[in-house]
């Protein structure tokens, strides 16, 4: 049976093969033995049963198989998803209540149906208004309050809050309570994750193993600190001392979820969801299309849009919450050389056959464990450098990426990402309300205009050559037409102004208005204003608004042309002194 183009599987499904097969296979173990502690953790970070977990690396895995178009992308539970679904989640009800693992089943209800919606409108597109500084710095800053939240486990003391500062006051206000075989279990769990992370490797590679398998092998840390600290517990009884661990996980394979209809917690959670939808979708297409690109495949938006999109519909009616593409788990599964998204589906099978046999293994888990888990993990993600970097290349991108830390450090998650979101918007309108604009003359010999501060050119002293750097906007057009026509009154000799539109992309009703209005000011002070080297859907928008009829002057297809028809004696001459660095537009 053929599958429909809009199903990601039909791209590979059709030629699967045996050694296809056998190599997804290898790469869905050495990915089950990583998830299983992952999924456990990341349910215990967002505030659920561990099983739930389970439930959320099953169906969403088989579902993204069939819509995406990632062949290595690992779906499932990860960090910054399960850190938001906490948020959100617990402004409904208390983690551990029943109202609670109903708002985040909703929540991964309303992220499918959001991502599934924007998928069929053809908007992957919409990711580009999470800029890089402001994604970056709300992965840094989630890592952060991550880590800060896991203190609880890691020292047996009750610890809660929304952001930084609550944590700690929650932290400080508890100290006494610290719970000493706790904090020995945990520190040494995070302790040897670190070494694993860091020295496991090399180590490996001096005891004979391949790059390859030192590297998969090194990775499989958190399984090895599983074991151990779930043995210790339980032939130790460490948990008779009050040492916290996962306890009885229902074994099974989760059965059919109906999402909530109320409308009202609908409502409440709409805004959220959407953040974790947006926040998964970046974090998911740009590792997706890294992976791809070094085996030089495609990756279409849209259509990742769907596969993650059903992929959280999917958790929802499996009991689970909110999921997205991981990084580490698609480093992982691409490094192990899976083929395509069946390894996924391979990968779903061995967590299923989890649910079912294995469970029973994960009662004396210490929390703590899992806890180390999430705090080396998330550590990972915090690049503090990248604020270094941000701050040399872009003022303003750093002042969004610190907005963006400081709301999720300072308010929290969702406040974080709405801050850098509005701050992004908000420094974009001011970088592009004041439109770079050169003043140019001839580059002696050429048929060329550069910058007159930046080359030795030739220059009219009759006449106002500016090159506009900017599409022309309501945000913009007001500034700019003051700009041109204070700079042409400034200079009694000018007769003509021509603007130089290579460089401008785009105009709206507002810029079609100024530039009529910038025309009948500058004919009333007897200047003629002419344009040259327009692009050609620009050029259909003047048309449209009867501008060729209108200006006063003429349409260049280049700018030499312009100057050869207003000035030609100007191209023989040298730079006139008053056309110096004391310009006034730059």
């Amino acid at each position: 049976m053929k599958l429909p183009q809009w199903m990601g599987a039909s791209q590979w499904l059709p030629d699967y093969n045996r050694q296809t097969a056998a190599q997804d296979g290898v790469a869905a173990i050495i990915v089950t033995i990583m998830l299983i502690p992952q999924s456990l953790a990341y349910a215990m970070l967002a505030g659920l049963p561990p099983e739930v977990g389970l439930y959320a690396s099953i169906l969403p895995l088989v579902a993204y198989a069939l819509f995406g178009t990632s062949r290595t992308l690992a779906v499932g539970p990860v960090a910054v998803a399960s850190l938001m679904t906490a948020a959100a989640a617990s402004e409904i009800a208390a983690a551990g209540t029943t109202e609670y693992l109903t708002a985040a089943i909703l929540l991964a209800t309303l992220s499918g149906l959001f991502l599934v919606v924007m998928a069929l409108l053809r908007l992957g597109w919409i990711a580009s208004l999470l800029s890089h500084p402001v994604v970056s710095g709300f992965i840094t800053a989630s890592g952060l309050l991550i880590a800060a939240s896991q203190l609880k486990h890691l020292l047996g003391i009750p610890i809660s809050g929304h952001n930084l500062y609550e944590l700690a006051l929650s932290l400080y206000r508890n100290l006494g309570a610290i719970h000493w075989p706790t904090v020995a279990l945990g520190g040494g769990a995070t302790l040897f994750l670190f070494w694993v992370r860091k020295a496991f490797k090399p180590l490996l590679l001096k005891t004979g193993f391949t790059p390859f398998w030192a590297d998969l092998t090194s990775k499989a840390g958190p399984v090895l600190a599983v074991l151990v600290t779930t043995l210790l517990t339980a032939t130790l009884r460490l948990d008779e001392g009050g040492l916290a661990i996962v306890g009885d996980i229902p074994s099974g394979l989760p059965g059919l979820v109906m999402p909530s209809l109320n409308p009202g917690l609908w409502k409440s959670l709409l805004v959220p969801a959407i953040l974790i939808s947006l926040i998964g979708f970046v974090e998911s297409i740009s590792v997706a299309q890294t992976l791809a690109a070094k085996r030089r495949q495609r990756i279409n938006p849209d259509q990742e849009l769907m596969g993650l999109g059903s992929a959280n519909l999917a958790s929802a009616f499996s009991g689970g919450f909110p999921v997205t593409g991981g990084f580490s788990r698609s480093v992982v599964n691409f490094d192990a050389g899976a083929q395509t998204p069946m390894a996924g589906v391979f990968t779903a099978v061995g967590i299923a056959l989890t649910a079912l046999f294995l469970t029973g293994l994960f009662v004396y888990l210490p929390k703590a464990t899992l806890a180390a888990t999430i705090v080396v993990a998330v550590l990972s993600l915090v690049d503090l450098g990248t604020l270094k970097h941000t701050w040399h290349f872009s003022r303003l991108d750093f002042t969004a990426m610190l907005i963006t830390i400081l709301g999720v450090l300072g308010v929290g998650v969702e406040a974080g990402v709405m801050a850098g979101v509005i701050s992004s918007l908000a420094l974009y309108l001011y970088r592009t309300n004041q439109p770079h604009v050169a003043e140019i003359g001839q580059v002696p010999g050429t048929e060329h205009f550069r910058n007159v501060q930046r080359h030795e050119v030739r220059v009219s002293p009759t006449i106002l050559s500016l090159r506009i750097d900017e599409a022309l906007y309501f945000a913009n057009i007001r500034r700019l037409e003051d700009q041109i026509y204070d700079a042409a009154l400034q200079r009694p000799q000018i007769d003509h102004v021509i603007l130089n539109g290579a460089a401008i992309n785009h105009l709206d009703a507002s810029a079609v208005d100024g530039l009529l209005s910038l025309n009948q000011r500058l004919s009333d002070a007897g200047v003629t204003l002419h344009f040259s080297e327009i692009k050609g859907p620009v050029m259909d928008q003047l048309k449209r608004a009867n501008i060729p009829e209108l200006l006063t002057g003429n349409i260049y297809l280049t700018h030499f042309q312009a100057i050869e028809d207003l000035a030609p004696e100007c191209l023989e001459k040298k730079r006139h002194d008053l056309q110096g660095k004391d310009s006034p537009v730059s």
